[in-house]
């Protein structure tokens, strides 16, 4: 499963509803006390209730309301799951789907008490007509006893099915949507919740403030999360266990049942265990592991130091996901990662999470003060926290905030630059450098962009390229612009003839080829990840660009579940591949000099 999206309410400082989106990869940026860590607690609460628990105090303060409402909302659903009897079904057979085919989870958390209680509710397209409302709190005996009833023409056994022939029966269901109640002890549909729980994602919180002791949550996080992934992974092995102990528990109650009766059958009809497995944290709970360096207790090392095992933890995630994969959806929250890291650490950090959240099932959540750090961070997944004219939090996203951002963080321009290189993608600007890199190698006279601190890349973005263009937002920065565009959407070469005509040094270039992965060379790509394709210059007979061919390949040789999707495709090359390119290779694939000819530009206007 996938998170979209959470809706807060009345939690600290988000009175009024607020719902926030949520990207492979999002970073939230605002000032300090502006209600960033909250968001994270929030889904904390909402998925685990343990590192951090909801309690009285979380109330917001003005309000006389005593409910904190978390909702989350998934996509990338399962096709098939198994809600009760044992039998499959699905999410959408059951009525369990929001009106945009969505599971939409409410947790109600009644804080008027000293440990608050939740209620948990699906709110779904369900069935409202009297008799067909309630059939997911009905036990098998009673949805027997209704097929009975109604003289079905269906088996009797497996729950799904009955309900199924059930709801079949109707004249009119009466669609609505409703909040459905799955997690009250005296309904039989609290078994609905416990089932459907186990698909939802782990979550996994990282939080900056931490005492220096042995259960410093910077040592002991990273290990209960790899504790909880394994765990997870070994899932199928821990149910067949519980199975056994509960045949084995039965087994033993009808032995002394039977027993019983020898001696005395007035003393009880039945004799039946209520058999309770232990849920995937009380199996967490059973590990221990503890951190120490050449000796030394790691929480007796200075910050940076436990900071660091932070990065190389989410360094090694990132690789073995992208050795492994990952069948459990998993989402990590980590608040100021940069914190107490070099320069260096924090290059590493980024690319280990952009790896990560390029990862199928896998999402991650950043909060930032630092401008260097969020700026190379994906604009889409830019979430910026505020304060509106009344004082109250709201949260905004897409291309109009990054202004705000830049002057949240105290972005300025800098005066090293002497040109701006507008493309479309951050992956074009990977792409870029390393191809740069590569024939500076050979030919020093060029320009490598991986290094030359003249030209600062601006990345326009797909859908708003048009708007820069045509408004000129760079203007003011007072900087010749070098556009470079690919070939495959057709309007783009409008937009490159009016850079062209401005008559200030910019220029712009449409590539000859369909896009920037069509000048990869197919050895970079096997020597990043042991696949063969071939490279064409255009889609092949199939139609099918690059990105499309290389995600087919590389899905099918890790097993997954479908094909990955273009934007992850074109990332892990531009990650991965384009850093293997070396001069020969862009001599192979480029022999009419394309690239030089765009790095020859650029020196000329900046010089």
């Amino acid at each position: 499963m996938k998170l979209l999206s959470v809706e807060i309410e009345n939690l600290r400082c988000y009175e009024k509803k607020v719902e926030i989106p949520f990207d492979d990869l999002t970073t939230f940026i605002g000032k300090n006390d502006i209600g960033k860590s909250s968001i994270l607690e929030a889904l904390e609460i909402f998925f685990n209730n343990t590192a951090v628990q909801i309690s009285p105090e979380d109330v917001n303060i003005y309000t006389a309301n005593n409910n904190v409402i978390i909702t989350c909302e998934f996509s990338d659903l399962p096709e098939h799951i198994i809600l009760d009897s044992g039998y499959e079904t699905s999410l959408a057979d059951e009525f369990l789907l929001s009106t945009n085919r969505t599971l939409k989870i409410k947790k109600i958390f009644d804080c008027s008490k000293k440990k608050p209680t939740a209620e948990i509710f699906i709110l779904a397209e369900h069935p409202t007509s009297k008799g067909f409302d309630n059939l997911l709190e009905l036990k098998e005996k009673e949805l027997q006893a209704r097929v009975d009833k109604d003289k079905l023409d269906t088996p009797k056994k497996g729950n799904p099915l009955m309900r199924k022939a059930i709801w079949n029966s109707a004249e009119d269901l009466e669609i609505r949507s409703i909040e459905i109640p799955v997690n009250r002890a005296k309904e039989d549909s609290k078994r609905i919740w416990d089932q459907i729980e186990k698909y939802l994602p782990m979550f996994a919180l990282f939080q900056s403030d931490r005492s220096s002791k042995d259960s410093d949550g910077e040592v002991q996080d990273p290990m209960k999360a790899a504790v909880a992934l394994a765990i997870s992974e070994v899932q199928d092995d821990i149910d067949k266990i519980q199975k056994k102990v509960q045949q084995r528990t039965e087994e033993i109650a009808n032995n002394t049942h039977e027993a019983l009766k020898k001696i005395d059958s007035k003393l009880a009809n039945k004799l039946k265990p209520e058999f309770t497995p232990p849920t995937q944290a009380k199996w967490s709970g059973l590990f221990s592991v503890n951190l120490n360096t050449d000796g030394i207790p790691l929480n007796k090392r200075g910050s940076g130091v436990r900071r660091l095992v932070l990065v190389s933890f989410f360094k090694a995630e990132a690789e073995r996901l992208l050795k492994t994969g990952n069948k459990k959806s998993i989402i990590y929250a980590i608040e100021e990662p940069e914190t107490a890291q070099h320069p260096n650490n924090q290059k590493i950090l980024q690319k280990a999470f952009m790896s990560l959240s390029e990862e199928k099932n896998c999402q991650v959540i950043l909060t930032t003060h630092s401008p260097g750090f969020a700026s190379d961070l994906p604009s889409a997944g830019i979430r910026f926290v505020t304060r509106d004219d009344n004082e109250k939090p709201e949260v905004k996203n897409g291309i109009d905030v990054l202004k705000d951002v830049s002057h949240t963080l105290g972005v300025t321009p800098d005066s090293r630059v002497k040109a701006l290189c507008c493309v479309e993608g951050p992956t074009d600007v990977l792409a870029l450098k390393a191809l740069s890199s590569a024939i500076y190698k050979e030919d020093p006279t060029l320009i490598d962009l991986q290094n030359d601190e003249r030209i600062a890349f601006i990345v326009l973005g797909g859908g708003t390229l048009e708007h820069w263009v045509n408004q000129n937002y760079l203007k003011s920065l007072g900087k010749p612009e070098i556009h470079i565009y690919d070939a495959d959407v057709p309007k783009y070469k409008k937009s490159a003839e009016e850079v062209n005509n401005r008559n200030d040094k910019s220029c712009a270039f449409i590539t000859q080829k369909h896009e920037i992965e069509s000048y990869l060379h197919k050895d970079a790509i096997k020597a990043a990840f042991g696949v063969e394709i071939e490279v064409t210059d255009h889609p092949n007979t199939d139609g099918k660009a690059t990105p499309k061919v290389f995600s087919e390949v590389f899905s099918k040789l890790r097993g997954f579940d479908g094909i990955m999707n273009d934007t992850k495709a074109k990332s892990k090359l531009a990650n991965e591949a384009f850093p293997r390119m070396t001069a020969q290779m862009i001599n192979e694939r480029d022999p009419n000099g394309e690239i030089k000819n765009w790095l020859r530009t650029m020196l000329r206007i900046i010089d």
